[in-house]
């Protein structure tokens, strides 16, 4: 029963996460045909200073309340009043410093554009409670229905300021209208309602767990923002663009399927947290599942990113090709390497997560200073080879948690890896035959599909034989229902 609530509510997920970013990766095609590189690099700071105050609203409550097993109303209603109240500390702060960053920058419209996105802030605070309660009683369905929402009628704003001619304004608008529509949704799709309690001492007893979560995460996003700020600041707003592109693309592909599998497996896994070799199992299961679906898709993103970029998004964006493809292979490592973060999280070791973050913290900055004199794209590549030790070194306690170790999560994806690398092969030869861009993609993309599934088939990938299994009995349930 506990498998097949997984796979329902996986499936949900999937359709929330591919369809919300299917809408978004059209609309950012448009987008990015009508403005300017300047605009994403001004939006990249941006969301930089909101997302690092979005962490700190959040305070890893949201994590705090899924792990906990017996939470309850008084939990939710004290969760939900601080981080209101927190939010509008921080927007405050956000407001009164706008014009200080604008002039570090040396760009004079960052103070309005950071001013009106920080409202976000608010937003985003009144719906954490209920993405907490929808994530545990895995009704992960009305997470969908939010989001598809939210993503079209922001899109479509988005879209219309930027025929218009507004510039990043456009880029604004579209954050803040999906935070909103977004968080009136879930108000409405999920029947819980603050009472009017406030428990100090939950809350120290979540934060005793949350605060080194939110450590952890800031320490990444200080090291991954701090990669902005020195582009922005050393090689100009246009080539932060230009590098923010190169990353959005495979992240909005692997946050998808990946992002999918470890919404669902975090709850799952907490739920399990008493029974280790349940834990290996699921484990287990959410790297090979996410490197079956992932390791193709980024493989075959790498080979064809040039022309790809040439087709979607003009020439003036050929730039972004060598970021594109670096942060394929970053982000196949992050399957892996989120899945045993997750594993450590919901068996309530939030102080390893900690140390972790503080090591590949220390390891990364090391390596931006050693290669940031060789130029930007040495420095991507420093950030593609801190993902690479970042994987073994978020797989090492999990060796000891639930026996399963870095050489065991190889050899599972090994085959997975093997059969990656021929259909990379094939696609890349198909560059010999000097076709035009128009021709090539979809015949490389075809291609590289009817390759990659036939020699899973042929060789009967346990991965492949799972999904093709588990997919049938759904299908089967879904026709009895009906003929009854």
């Amino acid at each position: 029963m506990m498998r097949r609530q997984i796979f329902y509510n996986l499936l949900w997920k999937l359709l929330e996460r591919g369809g919300t970013q299917g809408i978004q990766l059209v609309v950012m095609l448009v987008l990015t045909r009508l403005l300017l590189p300047e605009d994403y690099g001004i939006m990249a700071v941006v969301i930089i200073f909101v997302s690092t105050a979005t962490l700190l609203v959040d305070s890893g409550f949201y994590d705090a309340l899924v792990q906990k097993e017996n939470a309850d109303d008084t939990d939710f209603s004290s969760v939900f009043y601080i981080n209101i109240l927190f939010a509008l500390c921080l927007y405050s702060v956000l407001f009164i410093t706008a014009p200080w960053v604008a002039l570090f920058f040396e760009e004079p419209s960052m103070t309005g554009t950071l001013r009106v996105a920080g409202i976000a802030l608010l937003f985003s605070a009144c719906n954490i409670v209920q993405q907490v309660i929808i994530a545990r009683a895995m009704q992960f369905k009305k997470l969908f229905m939010s989001s598809i929402l939210a993503v079209v009628f922001s899109g479509a704003m988005g879209l219309f300021l930027a025929y218009a001619g507004y510039g990043v304004w456009a880029l604004v608008a579209q954050q803040l209208i999906s935070q909103c529509t977004m968080t009136v949704c879930l108000w409405l799709f999920v029947r819980w309602r603050p009472l009017l309690v406030y428990s100090h001492e939950r809350i120290r007893a979540l934060f005793f767990y949350s605060w080194k979560l939110v450590a952890s995460t800031f320490i990444y996003n200080f090291y991954t923002h701090g990669q902005s700020f020195i582009i922005g600041k050393i090689f100009g707003q246009g080539m932060l663009g230009f590098y923010n592109r190169g990353m959005l693309l495979p992240n909005i592909l692997v946050s998808n399927i990946n992002g999918s599998i470890q919404a669902v497996m975090f709850p799952a896994l907490a739920a399990q947290q008493r029974n280790p070799q349940r834990v290996k199992e699921m484990t287990r299961r959410a790297i090979v599942t996410s490197s079956f679906f992932l390791f193709p898709v980024m493989a075959g993103l790498a080979v064809i990113a040039e022309p790809l970029v040439s087709v979607l998004f003009t020439e003036k964006w050929l730039p972004m090709v060598p970021f594109l493809q670096l942060f394929c292979l970053y982000y196949a490592l992050w399957t892996i390497d989120a899945a045993n973060l997750h594993v450590i999280k919901a068996l309530g070791h939030s102080t390893t997560f900690l140390k972790l973050e503080i090591v590949k913290c220390i390891t990364g900055i090391v390596l931006v200073v050693v290669l940031l004199p060789f130029g930007i794209y040495a420095m991507a590549i420093g950030v593609v080879v801190n993902r690479i030790i970042s994987t073994v070194i978020d797989a090492w306690p999990n060796s000891r948690y639930i026996q399963y170790h870095f050489t065991e999560q190889l050899k599972d994806v090994l085959p997975i890896l093997l059969l990656t690398t021929l259909m990379g092969g094939c696609i890349a030869s198909l560059r010999l035959f000097s076709l035009p861009d128009l021709m090539l993609l979809p015949l490389q993309i075809g291609v590289g599909t009817v390759v990659y599934w036939s020699l899973a088939r042929l060789f009967r990938v346990e991965c492949y034989m799972y999904v093709r299994l588990h997919v049938a009995n759904l299908l089967k349930r879904r026709k009895d229902k009906a003929i009854i």
